[in-house]
């Protein structure tokens, strides 16, 4: 790639920076997109990776590929590490160094723990593939130990799940662990009367799917409770150790999985790059989601405090990203080419969805339209399978998709890391 045109720098291969990147394929620009990972995590399906429903080969999918066709494009496995934004050059892991003339951070969000005693220790997140192989890794570790357990009070908490979160994520990992125990572990431990496993979900608001209309959230409230989730609302966690969840009403859940979906910050690297930033952590940005004071730098997606047309700060979704990145790409694109950039970012909110399980989900549309059961699942299906990335990937999940309804199997349910004991609970 030519030096001699305008360098942008993209940090982050999520749903936003892949925005941006792809919006420039045609701007007379070269674009490096630097993510520390090699390649892209499509995160709505992690759950399903956890739940041992796909690998995580088919939902992630190699960065560098992702750009084959695009001639104005590359990709870099970095750890950005510093900034200097007189000078608009970056350092990356490494000393390696890269000049911009626009900067786009995209960085993402990590986990919030909210500083509840015990959530990092013996915790997981889910916000990339490697967590969510850990979850699925110490579940089914769980029941092998399990099954060679004589205690019972030790055996329910092998096979007890805490997920603290009520969101999607949380909803619809609960779904999914109730339909692996159900119709999969039951089979492969026939020893073990997996009647007693229990998943429970803890959210601290009176209701789930609190960004859903409170219809919808009664509705996925039910039909957890009818495939046998034990729902807890109004209650936070209060303290968490290798074996047990005490919840502020001073409930003890005597469970060694904790999975925990009750929050995220942005990524902490903006903090340490000295950039200004909002609650919880978010970067704060202008109207058009350049960040003040550093020219030629842009923040977007759930790293951005960006707001609403009444101020309020924009979810940190998927789809807030995928626009924000279009809208950045053509701010620099005009930018470049002279003419007139599409100012002020406005948030067109298309929708919501979350999948509680088989021939179940709720989908929220603008005015008004709402979809539950069938319908709104095979939206969702649909939906999930046009966004993936790759032909290969989208391929491999239909297939999986199809196998998993038509046989109640789940194939990705092998225990790779084994250095871990099997036979007494262990802190992570």
């Amino acid at each position: 790639m030519s030096l001699k045109r305008p360098q942008v720098i993209i940090i982050g291969a999520g749903f936003g920076g892949l925005a941006a990147a792809r919006a420039l394929a045609k701007a007379d620009v070269d674009v490096t997109v630097v993510d520390q990972r090699n390649h892209h995590t499509f995160q709505p399906l992690l759950y399903q990776v956890a739940t041992a429903g796909l690998g995580v080969d088919d939902i992630c999918y190699a960065t560098r590929g992702i750009f084959h066709r695009q001639t104005n494009a590359r990709a870099v496995q970095g750890r950005l590490v510093g900034l200097d934004p007189d000078a608009k050059r970056i350092t990356l892991d490494g000393g390696a160094e890269l000049a911009y003339d626009h900067l786009v951070l995209a960085l993402g969000a990590v986990t919030a723990d909210f500083g509840v005693p015990g959530v990092a220790e013996f915790g997981f997140g889910l916000k990339n593939a490697e967590e969510a192989r850990q979850i699925r890794t110490h579940v089914l570790k769980r029941f092998e130990a399990a099954e060679r357990m004589s205690d019972q009070r030790l055996r329910a908490a092998a096979m007890t799940i805490v997920i603290a979160g009520g969101g999607p994520t949380g909803v619809e990992m609960a779904g999914g662990f109730v339909e692996l125990f159900d119709r999969v572990l039951r089979r492969d431990f026939p020893e073990l009367n997996v009647d007693t496993a229990r998943v429970v979900l803890v959210e601290g608001q009176d209701r789930l799917l609190g960004g859903f209309s409170a219809r919808l959230g009664e509705a996925a409230r039910r039909r957890l409770e009818w495939m046998g989730v034990e729902v807890r609302t109004g209650v936070n966690v209060a303290e968490v150790d290798v074996s047990s969840v005490r919840l502020e009403d001073d409930t003890v859940l005597h469970a060694d999985t904790l999975v925990w979906a009750a929050g995220v910050r942005a990524h902490p690297l903006a903090a340490a790059l000295d950039l200004e930033t909002g609650r919880g952590g978010r970067v704060i940005v202008d109207a058009e989601l350049r960040v003040p004071g550093h020219a030629g730098v842009f923040a977007i997606g759930d790293l951005a405090a960006a707001v609403d047309e009444d101020g309020a700060m924009l979810p940190q979704v998927a789809p807030v990203a995928l626009q924000a990145g279009r809208h950045v790409a053509a701010t620099i694109t005009a930018a470049v080419d002279g003419s007139t950039g599409p100012g002020t970012f406005r948030y067109r909110d298309k929708g919501s969805m979350a999948t509680i399980g088989r021939n179940a989900a709720v989908v929220e549309l603008p005015k008004g339209l709402r979809l539950t059961g069938l319908l709104g699942w095979l939206a969702w299906l649909v939906l999930h399978l046009v966004m993936l990335i790759g032909f290969r990937n989208r391929a491999n999940v239909l297939v999986n998709w199809a196998w998993n309804y038509l046989t109640y199997d789940r194939g990705s349910r092998l225990i790779i890391e084994a250095d871990d004991p099997i036979t007494e609970p262990v802190p992570r």
